[in-house]
Formats: structure tokens, C-alpha cells, sequence
């Protein structure tokens, strides 16, 4: 599947992969627009005296970039309806987390798909989870850009 959008949409279909570098300011700024002002995600002392070798990215954070990566890859029509996801391996500054999605649903009659997604680091799996849209009338190619 390339990233043009809904129009090729099919269970099976693999979204293109996004690299994500993992910056000491990526990680800090996502903490304070999330409001989540927990040391470990922005005092790497407080964050070794905690037992993490440096600071870490937070869950809201990961969150965004997950919705982000599937509402970039499916097109500016898609809505998010729901995402789940669960933490694995710390995203540390310095690493690189890549975003890989595949559809596992596409229901015409409800105009709804559901994503599978995986972002890993360099030490495992940061996040994996589901990601529910709404295509409706785009899929169509009504409301396109």
C-alpha cells in the first residue's frame, strides 16, 4: 500500500514505515504538551536515581506519533475512532523508533478499517497496539485534497 490515501485500502496491505529519531527534545517536549511532568521524562538524574539509564518517552507522547503515522499514511480524510496501544521496550534519546502498520479490517459497510501497528527501537518493541478510522466519504474520493 503506498501512502496516497484510503482509495487502496485492503485487509493485508502494509503502510509505509516511519523512522522516528528519538531526541532528548522530542521526548521532553512531549511530556510538557501532554502536561505529564514526571522527572523521568525530563531530568535524566532523577531518572537514573529511579533505576532508567536516561530519561524516557511517555505513553501520551507515543500516543500522537501513532495516530500521526496512520492518519499521515491513510490520507487527510481519515479519523481516528480509537487507539490502543501497549509500552514495551523505553524509547531512550539517541535511539530511532520505526512505525510499521498493516490493516487487519476494512468494513465498507461502516466505513471503518482497523490498523495494526508496531514501533520498535533498538531494544525491542516500544509500542504495539490497533488503531481504528472512519474513512466514510473519502474513501469515495469525496473531501480530497
Amino acid at each position: 500500500m503506498s501512502s496516497g490515501g484510503v482509495g487502496q485500502l485492503e485487509a493485508g496491505a502494509e503502510l509505509a514505515p516511519l523512522e522516528i529519531a528519538v531526541t532528548r527534545t522530542l521526548i521532553v517536549a512531549g511530556a510538557v504538551a501532554s502536561r505529564d511532568y514526571q522527572d523521568v521524562h525530563h531530568d535524566a538524574e532523577a531518572a537514573r536515581e529511579k533505576g532508567s539509564p536516561d530519561i524516557f518517552m511517555n505513553i501520551l507522547t507515543t500516543n500522537g506519533l501513532v495516530g500521526r503515522y496512520v492518519t499521515d499514511r491513510l490520507g487527510p480524510g481519515v479519523r481516528l475512532r480509537a487507539v490502543k496501544i501497549r509500552l514495551g521496550a523505553p524509547n531512550y534519546p539517541g535511539d530511532t523508533m520505526v512505525l510499521r502498520g498493516t490493516v487487519t479490517e476494512v468494513d465498507d459497510s461502516t466505513g471503518t478499517a482497523e490498523i495494526r501497528v508496531v514501533g520498535a527501537n533498538g531494544i525491542g518493541h516500544h509500542v504495539t497496539g490497533t488503531v481504528r478510522v472512519a474513512f466514510g466519504a473519502v474513501r469515495e474520493g469525496e473531501g480530497r485534497a
